[in-house]
């Protein structure tokens, strides 16, 4: 997926808030197939387990597990149908995730030929904010970033001031 794209500054960005909000070597589930980000939080020093493609819209054994310490969910929840079953089904005391915000200006992520890279969902803050309520998380930090590209255009370049992308830090208020 990132063989000639690596996304350098949401790497550096998210990795920065899983620091400063989950101190390693942290026991993680990292909800998505493994891929280079886990493997930068294993470079980190935390314990990284991650789900292995199951549909996380139907099954929810993974999240089940209370052996870890936090879940993490890096750009996941769009692509679910209904996230907030998930989300309530997590047994985890702590949740670090991201979020790409929905852009005025750009229409929702869909790729043409993986039906698995499409986004059922793109957030504004407080829609997250309210299902991660809803879910049982109380927020404790959060940061929204822009992700600019190297294009020219109109689009592009409301990318370079616009916030693409929304991480938080939450807690369980009362454990399902």
């Amino acid at each position: 997926m990132y063989e000639n794209s690596f996304p350098s500054k949401r790497y550096k960005k998210t990795i920065e808030f899983l620091e400063d909000s989950l101190p390693s070597p942290s026991k993680i589930l990292d909800l998505g197939v493994e891929n280079p980000f886990s493997q930068l939080m294993r470079q980190r020093g935390y314990q990284v387990i991650n789900t292995t493609g199951e549909d996380l819209d139907l099954d929810f054994k993974a999240v089940e597990n209370p052996q870890v310490e936090a879940v993490t969910a890096f750009e996941i929840f769009e692509h679910l149908l209904a996230p907030y079953n998930l989300l309530k089904a997590i047994k985890a005391e702590k949740l670090v995730a991201s979020v790409p915000l929905r852009l005025w200006f750009s229409e929702a992520y869909r790729s043409k030929t993986d039906p698995w890279d499409r986004h059922y969902h793109e957030f504004e803050d407080w829609q997250f904010d309210w299902l991660l309520e809803k879910t049982g998380w109380q927020i404790k930090k959060s940061e929204k970033f822009t992700n600019p590209v190297k294009k020219l255009g109109f689009r592009p370049l409301l990318r370079n001031f616009t916030p693409r992308y929304y991480l938080i830090y939450a807690e369980r208020v009362n454990n399902q």
